[in-house]
């Protein structure tokens, strides 16, 4: 299966993309959504990147780069919690400013799911999404995902301030 389309393709990381996840990762406006607090050294992202061919099947999660035809980075995606007894995975994007309101976020994201249902063979896909993160909501839901859950109260986004975050869930 291929992980393209005519505007995008989800490839695998690779040792040339340290200075770009080096930059994303150590942007405090996407710590609220990656649940980050503190910065990432480059020594530490260079290890991930080392490690990051290790199987689906033993790690559990995979992280893919969001690439434009021209071979350009414009975003993250990955699979988390995979359970292959319960048949469900996890989902996440990141996608760089730059790229954003251009249909590149919806494309990846189909095409992943498609992975996880035709290669994966999962029956569900679910993702957590903070209340206040109104694009993303908008984007799993554009793609078929329902919520299922509001978690109140769930993330600490200040000193004594939370926010709620929502489940959503796309099912076979």
């Amino acid at each position: 299966m291929d992980l393209k389309n005519e505007h995008i393709y989800l490839r695998a990381l690779e040792p040339s993309d340290l200075e770009v996840l080096y930059k994303w990762e150590n942007n405090p406006a996407i710590w609220k959504v990656s649940n980050t607090i503190a910065p990432f050294s480059k020594l530490v992202l260079e290890q991930y990147l080392v490690n990051s061919h290790e199987d689906i099947f033993t790690t559990k999660q995979i992280r893919l780069m969001i690439c434009l035809t021209d071979k350009t980075p414009i975003g993250t995606i990955e699979l988390f919690d995979l359970d292959i007894h319960n048949s469900r995975v996890g989902i996440g994007i990141m996608i760089d400013e730059d790229a954003e309101n251009k249909g590149y976020a919806s494309q990846a994201l189909q095409l992943l799911c498609n992975y996880c249902f035709e290669v994966l063979l999962v029956k569900q896909i679910f993702c957590n999404i903070s209340a206040s993160n109104k694009k993303s909501l908008y984007l799993f839901k554009k793609i078929g995902f329902t919520e299922i859950g509001l978690k109140k109260q769930w993330n600490k986004i200040a000193q004594n301030t939370f926010e709620d975050e929502w489940m959503l869930q796309l099912i076979k």
